[in-house]
């Protein structure tokens, strides 16, 4: 099962991978464009710790926290 912190690690860490797909000039055009096409919805890092703090001050729900407020 995964984590709250885990899950938010994951999410911050694809940005981050989908930053260097746009950034790299060795990989085709097609998967630098579909990277950055990808990157305009994606939540930033603050955003992504915003929402787990804002699910910690709601307390354990039925179906528990999605993400965390941190990752370390």
């Amino acid at each position: 099962m995964t984590m709250p912190d885990e899950r938010t690690r994951s999410i911050i860490q694809t940005r981050e991978f989908l930053i260097a797909l746009h950034q790299n000039k060795s990989l085709p055009e097609s998967v630098r464009d579909q990277a950055y096409r990808l990157l305009r919805h994606y939540p930033t890092a603050e955003e992504v710790l915003l929402a787990g703090k804002k699910e910690e001050s709601r307390g354990e729900g039925l179906m528990g926290r999605f993400l965390s407020s941190s990752f370390d």
